[in-house]
């Protein structure tokens, strides 16, 4: 079975990536992961997450995958435990220091996270040895060393690979440019995305001159790197043994969570009903062309090289949040306002049921006192739309600017 990995940043991007349809989740603490700005989860928010995750049959993986310093050990062993105790399915983790703590102190399932950089088989051997039951591979890979790395391990050990999302620089995403620049620290957290400025070069003595290193004349981005998007390559991930394929975006918006795993659900869902002629349908390539994205590339999985760099780190956004779906109503329902809308437009439903892809023409809001709105331009207000269509909780409306 392929399990479609989603990230969550929150409990209301938890309830998105389970709506569309994500088979597992990935989600932090408040401490010890990867993406500090993400609102994360406390103590009691981890075990209100596994309750709902395990009330969908889904399955929850925490990260705990800083590279620790003495100093991050304090509690560790503690809160380790209480992941254990709530039912965690499996800790993301890349620090062997952790790793063992982790075998000593619980009995929790360790996955091996991409900041590990595991490059190769026998690598991908040593972790499973030192009882690491999933391997989340390096995201420098080419599609046919996964499927020797696949080969040379037993059947027992699952291999996990980033599918969608942004994508590091830096190699398996180890970086100290936010730690220069900023004094924010990447491996703790914390990136400031540096490597998305405009950078120029300027000559010692020539004060004030300042040169762009690209040719366009609008700055370099030479840091950067495209988003990645394999969703047409299910087969060939499949193919090469990969079983979990991975969204990436903890720190992005719900709205981006639910396009996303929506078009991966329904591409995993072809891939399952076609087999090996399976295309990827067109109304799920264009989803995700109107989400905020980068220039879209396919990483290292084809061995080819000069891809990743492009000359803008400015995503595009052909569709905008309008709303997401609050509760079901007689005669309509009622959203929470994300960005503004008015009477007489045309907004699009995203959903995992038969209404995807549905327009709602938009001819009568009201405010929860009953009052007619014109315009909608209060940011979170709820509201009610009148409509002829069902629709659920977690279902998104968004207003097209193709």
């Amino acid at each position: 079975m392929i399990e479609l990995l989603a990230p969550a940043g929150n409990k209301e991007k938890l309830m998105c990536a389970l709506h569309f349809g994500a088979d597992a989740i990935y989600l932090a603490g408040k401490s010890y992961g990867l993406r500090a700005f993400a609102d994360n989860f406390d103590y009691d928010g981890l075990k209100e997450a596994v309750s709902l995750i395990h009330g969908c049959g889904k399955k929850m993986y925490v990260t705990v995958n800083i590279f620790a310093h003495n100093r991050d050990f304090d509690g560790l062993v503690d809160y380790l435990k209480y992941l254990d105790s709530i039912g965690t399915d499996g800790l993301i983790v890349s620090d062997p220091g952790i790793i063992s703590l982790i075998n000593k102190e619980t009995n929790l399932n360790i996955h091996l996270s991409t900041q590990a950089n595991m490059t190769n088989k026998y690598s991908a051997a040593f972790w499973a040895e030192l009882g690491v039951k999933r391997i989340v591979l390096a995201r420098e890979l080419a599609l046919d060393e996964i499927k020797e790395i696949r080969d040379y391990l037993p059947p027992e050990i699952e291999l996990e690979a980033f599918v969608h999302g942004a994508m590091c620089i830096s190699y398996s995403g180890r970086c100290l440019l936010s730690d220069f620049t900023t004094g924010r620290h990447g491996n703790h957290g914390e990136c400031a995305q540096s490597c998305r400025w405009e950078y120029v070069i300027s000559e010692k003595s020539r004060n004030g001159e300042y040169y762009p290193i690209g040719e366009d004349g609008r700055g370099t981005y030479i840091l950067n790197s495209k988003d990645l998007n394999m969703a047409p390559y299910i087969k060939e991930l499949v193919g090469a043994g990969i079983e979990s394929l991975k969204i990436e975006g903890r720190v992005k918006s719900p709205y981006y969570v639910a396009g996303v795993v929506n078009a991966y659900r329904r591409a995993i869902d072809e891939y399952n009903r076609t087999g090996d002629s399976f295309v990827l349908p067109p109304q799920i390539e264009r989803e995700l062309e109107l989400l905020s994205h980068r220039q879209y590339c396919t990483g290292f999985y084809f061995g080819k090289k000069g891809e990743q760099c492009y000359e803008t780190s400015k995503p595009e956004q052909k569709g905008m949040f309008a709303a997401i779906v609050t509760d079901s109503a007689n005669g309509g329902f009622y959203v929470e306002m994300r960005n503004r809308f008015k009477v007489g437009d045309k907004l699009e439903v995203i959903s995992p049921d038969s209404n995807n892809g549905l327009s709602v023409n938009i001819t009568e809001i009201r405010d929860l006192d009953g009052n007619l709105v014109l315009d909608a331009n209060k940011v979170q207000q709820k509201l009610f739309i009148k409509s002829d269509i069902t629709l659920k909780p977690y279902d998104v409306l968004r207003l097209n600017v193709e």
